[in-house]
């Protein structure tokens, strides 16, 4: 069996950035440091940082008054920095500065009157966040447009003054074909992509990759956005793609008949996972495939811990 691995892969300077941020408040204030949110979406980060001190929890209310709170990578709402005002609580905020700007141009647009559109997953995270920023409909781009429009909460006059926003993790081809759907119905919209580089990157390589393999495995938690997608990636280019947290997830009937296996994994899952899984495979033969994309961006830490 011969393994392929996907570059770029791996973490995002969002990551990197939130992680650091964990462990410098462990390094400088001491545990216990709670952190809103697992502080990115893997578990084997969160148990790491889990046994050095940190405590997740989901809601702010559920951290003690007058202690240290980490907010995740994924961006909060300002209701949470509220609560967290009125409980007394010291915020950091590791929010990806990325996500951070996507909240800007929600407030920016809706200053302007426009009416904001969010392109992204109900649920997530990150979309609980933006959409605490302003008022503004969400356009799930898992569900037909044409359905949403007709809900009442979209059912606005073509020439209504639309900005579209959008989730940083989804699948570039899927959104695509939705933002072309949005400006059918509203000729006007203006439109920011905000998928992240980092997502962008990692489909593209597997985009190159699938067309060399049998099979892919996508390494990465499955409450992962940007992890799904590089499965659905996959799967788009007619290849079986598995999305794995460690080797222990491996099924042998995925790999009957398989020549050459391709590996990727998304913006929160740490190199180690990444060799793990090869290391359970036992190639013959181990190829590293980039897609040319060299990832040297960096963000700095919060003003807090600098």
């Amino acid at each position: 069996m011969e393994v392929i691995v996907s570059s770029p892969r791996g973490f995002c300077a969002g990551v990197v950035r939130a992680i650091d941020v964990v462990e410098r408040c462990l390094e400088r204030f001491g545990p216990p440091v709670y952190v809103k949110h697992q502080i990115v979406h893997n578990p084997y980060v969160v148990d790491e940082l889990e046994r050095k001190g940190a405590v997740t929890v989901e809601e702010v209310d559920e951290v003690p008054e007058g202690a240290l709170v980490v907010f995740s990578a994924h961006g909060s709402p300002p209701d949470d920095f509220d609560k967290a005002q009125a409980r007394g609580l010291r915020v950091v905020d590791a929010v990806c500065p990325l996500v951070t700007r996507v909240h800007n141009e929600a407030k920016r647009y809706h200053r302007k009157g426009r009416q904001v559109l969010l392109v992204g997953h109900q649920g997530h995270q990150e979309v609980r966040g933006t959409m605490g920023q302003v008022p503004m409909s969400l356009v799930d781009d898992t569900t037909p447009l044409d359905q949403q429009l007709a809900g009442a909460e979209i059912e606005w006059p073509q020439d209504t003054e639309v900005a579209v926003i959008t989730q940083t993790t989804l699948s570039t081809r899927d959104t695509a074909k939705t933002i072309e759907a949005v400006r059918e119905r509203f000729p006007s919209a203006v439109v920011r992509n905000d998928i992240c580089y980092a997502t962008t990157n990692r489909q593209d390589a597997v985009e190159q990759v699938a067309d060399r393999v049998d099979v892919m495995l996508v390494i990465g938690s499955s409450n992962s956005s940007n992890c799904n997608r590089l499965r659905e990636v996959a799967e788009a280019n007619g290849v079986p793609a598995y999305l794995i947290n460690s080797p222990d997830e491996i099924q042998a009937e995925w790999l009957i008949d398989c020549e050459r296996v391709g590996i990727t994994s998304g913006a929160s899952t740490p190199e180690a996972l990444v060799e793990a899984v090869i290391a359970a495979l036992k190639p013959d033969k181990r190829l590293e495939f980039s897609s040319g994309v060299a990832e040297g961006v960096t963000f700095t830490l919060p003003r807090e811990l600098r």
